[in-house]
Protein backbone atom coordinates (compact mmCIF):
# COMPACT_ATOMS: atom_id res chain seq x y z
CA UNK A 1 0.00 0.00 0.00
CA UNK A 2 1.38 3.49 -1.01
CA UNK A 3 -0.13 7.00 0.04
CA UNK A 4 -1.67 8.91 -2.84
CA UNK A 5 1.12 11.26 -2.82
CA UNK A 6 3.22 8.87 -4.13
CA UNK A 7 1.44 8.85 -6.93
CA UNK A 8 0.77 12.34 -7.92
CA UNK A 9 3.05 13.14 -10.90
CA UNK A 10 3.62 9.62 -11.90
CA UNK A 11 2.95 9.82 -16.02
CA UNK A 12 0.37 7.80 -17.73
CA UNK A 13 1.62 5.15 -19.98
CA UNK A 14 -1.21 4.39 -22.36
CA UNK A 15 -0.78 1.21 -24.66
CA UNK A 16 0.97 3.17 -27.35
CA UNK A 17 2.89 5.81 -25.21
CA UNK A 18 3.14 8.37 -22.87
CA UNK A 19 0.42 11.14 -22.24
CA UNK A 20 0.28 12.97 -19.38
CA UNK A 21 0.76 12.71 -15.24
CA UNK A 22 -1.47 11.80 -12.69
CA UNK A 23 -2.49 15.24 -10.88
CA UNK A 24 -4.91 14.88 -8.54
CA UNK A 25 -8.01 12.38 -7.42
CA UNK A 26 -11.72 12.02 -6.75
CA UNK A 27 -12.93 10.48 -3.54
CA UNK A 28 -16.13 9.26 -3.17
CA UNK A 29 -16.85 11.25 0.35
CA UNK A 30 -19.41 8.64 1.58
CA UNK A 31 -17.18 5.64 0.63
CA UNK A 32 -14.23 7.24 0.97
CA UNK A 33 -13.22 4.82 -2.00
CA UNK A 34 -11.13 6.76 -5.09
CA UNK A 35 -13.52 7.09 -7.81
CA UNK A 36 -11.47 8.73 -10.71
CA UNK A 37 -7.70 9.57 -11.36
CA UNK A 38 -7.15 13.13 -12.84
CA UNK A 39 -4.95 13.37 -15.99
CA UNK A 40 -3.19 16.43 -16.42
CA UNK A 41 -2.56 16.42 -20.14
CA UNK A 42 -1.43 19.68 -20.05
CA UNK A 43 2.55 19.04 -21.14
CA UNK A 44 1.25 16.71 -24.14
CA UNK A 45 -1.32 18.86 -25.54
CA UNK A 46 -3.40 22.28 -24.06
CA UNK A 47 -4.21 22.03 -20.76
CA UNK A 48 -6.56 19.76 -20.74
CA UNK A 49 -7.51 17.37 -17.76
CA UNK A 50 -9.46 13.84 -18.37
CA UNK A 51 -10.66 10.97 -15.62
CA UNK A 52 -9.82 7.41 -15.79
CA UNK A 53 -11.04 4.80 -13.24
CA UNK A 54 -8.56 3.18 -11.20
CA UNK A 55 -10.26 -0.09 -11.98
CA UNK A 56 -8.50 0.50 -15.62
CA UNK A 57 -5.09 0.27 -14.43
CA UNK A 58 -2.99 -2.61 -15.27
CA UNK A 59 0.18 -1.48 -13.22
CA UNK A 60 2.24 0.76 -11.26
CA UNK A 61 6.01 0.72 -11.40
CA UNK A 62 7.20 2.33 -8.75
CA UNK A 63 10.77 2.23 -10.25
CA UNK A 64 9.56 3.79 -13.13
CA UNK A 65 7.09 6.48 -11.68
CA UNK A 66 4.31 5.51 -14.38
CA UNK A 67 1.05 4.00 -13.96
CA UNK A 68 -0.15 1.89 -16.95
CA UNK A 69 -3.31 1.66 -18.58
CA UNK A 70 -4.69 -0.55 -21.37
CA UNK A 71 -6.13 2.28 -23.09
CA UNK A 72 -4.75 4.45 -26.33
CA UNK A 73 -3.39 7.86 -26.37
CA UNK A 74 -5.80 9.03 -28.93
CA UNK A 75 -9.38 7.40 -26.87
CA UNK A 76 -7.66 8.92 -23.17
CA UNK A 77 -7.21 12.55 -25.25
CA UNK A 78 -10.85 12.41 -26.70
CA UNK A 79 -12.50 11.23 -23.43
CA UNK A 80 -14.63 14.75 -21.70
CA UNK A 81 -12.93 17.18 -20.12
CA UNK A 82 -12.58 17.82 -16.57
CA UNK A 83 -12.62 20.99 -14.62
CA UNK A 84 -12.79 21.70 -11.05
CA UNK A 85 -16.03 23.04 -12.85
CA UNK A 86 -17.66 20.29 -13.63
CA UNK A 87 -20.93 18.75 -12.15
CA UNK A 88 -19.50 15.48 -11.49
CA UNK A 89 -22.99 13.86 -11.51
CA UNK A 90 -24.38 10.40 -13.04
CA UNK A 91 -25.18 11.84 -16.31
CA UNK A 92 -21.39 12.89 -16.55
CA UNK A 93 -20.14 9.57 -15.26
CA UNK A 94 -22.37 7.71 -18.09
CA UNK A 95 -20.93 9.61 -20.78
CA UNK A 96 -17.20 8.96 -19.28
CA UNK A 97 -17.74 5.38 -19.44
CA UNK A 98 -19.72 5.19 -22.54
CA UNK A 99 -16.71 6.91 -24.04
CA UNK A 100 -14.66 4.29 -22.61
CA UNK A 101 -16.88 1.41 -23.27
CA UNK A 102 -16.94 0.34 -19.12
CA UNK A 103 -19.37 -0.06 -17.12
CA UNK A 104 -20.13 2.10 -14.51
CA UNK A 105 -19.10 1.13 -10.52
CA UNK A 106 -22.65 1.84 -9.66
CA UNK A 107 -23.80 -1.44 -11.91
CA UNK A 108 -21.88 -3.52 -10.49
CA UNK A 109 -23.26 -3.13 -6.87
CA UNK A 110 -27.58 -3.82 -7.69
CA UNK A 111 -29.33 -6.89 -7.03
CA UNK A 112 -30.85 -8.44 -9.82
CA UNK A 113 -33.94 -6.71 -10.25
CA UNK A 114 -35.96 -9.75 -11.10
CA UNK A 115 -35.93 -13.42 -9.66
CA UNK A 116 -36.43 -15.98 -12.04
CA UNK A 117 -38.67 -17.67 -10.33
CA UNK A 118 -41.35 -17.61 -6.74
CA UNK A 119 -39.08 -19.10 -4.05
CA UNK A 120 -38.60 -17.17 -1.26
CA UNK A 121 -35.16 -15.84 -1.18
CA UNK A 122 -33.54 -14.22 2.07
CA UNK A 123 -30.41 -11.84 1.52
Amino acid sequence: MRSSRTVSTNNIQAADGELGHVGDFVIDDRTWAIRYIIIDTRNWWPGKKVLISPKWIERVSWNESKVFVNLSRETIKKSPEYTEESLLNRDYETGLHRHYDRKGYWSMNRLPKCIPDDRDITF
